[in-house]
């Protein structure tokens, strides 16, 4: 790690560690390097550790980066969704090693709209990951989760992992082979 690179946090913070999954919590002065700045979550690695670690958008101050707001519009509930809307922002979600959306990735299987009896809808989506023991799924989920709740119309978001079909490089789009250099 280079000294220009190097952030020292500016207080303390709990992170995700890649890829298990485990919440550990970083002190405040912990010399990091941003090795993944996508879709408002970082991936840093600690120097003179080994491993990565992942920052929620909510400690990105702790990095010197600003805190982006996924929140829920005002009076949005009898909205109709539009689909398109919930695709975006599930294209801003990033598996923390791989610089491509999920979508991109092949990684989102299903997405349905379901209009609620009481009003608002209800988006159910299912996704998978690109290795079964990865424990970062739950963080990819809830991250998606929380971007689906801020399009306008959805009151309620599920976002399950599933295994079936197992997922292969061939799901992935040919903007996210571009980016990865398989095009």
């Amino acid at each position: 790690m280079s000294a220009t690179s190097v952030i020292n946090l500016s207080r303390e913070i709990e992170t995700i560690r890649i890829p298990t999954g485990e919440k550990i919590v970083l002190g405040s002065g912990t010399p990091v390097v941003i090795t993944q700045d996508l879709g408002g979550t970082y991936t840093v690695a600690v120097q003179g550790q080994s491993g990565l670690y992942r920052i929620l958008n909510k400690d990105a101050d702790a990095i010197g980066k600003p805190v982006e707001t996924y929140s829920t519009p005002d009076g949005h509930g009898d909205a109709p969704v539009n689909e398109q809307a919930v695709w975006d922002q599930l294209r801003t979600c990033y598996d923390p090693e791989i610089p491509v959306n999920i979508v991109d990735l092949g990684l989102i299987y299903s997405m349905e709209i379901k209009p609620q009896d009481a009003g608002g809808n209800s988006v159910e989506v299912k996704m998978t990951l690109t290795a079964p023991g990865c424990g970062m799924g739950p963080s990819i989920a809830s991250d998606a989760q929380s971007k689906i709740l801020s399009v306008p119309g959805v009151t309620e978001a599920r976002v399950d992992l599933v295994w079936d079909p197992p997922w292969s490089a061939e799901r992935i789009s040919p903007e996210g082979k571009s980016k990865l250099g398989m095009a």
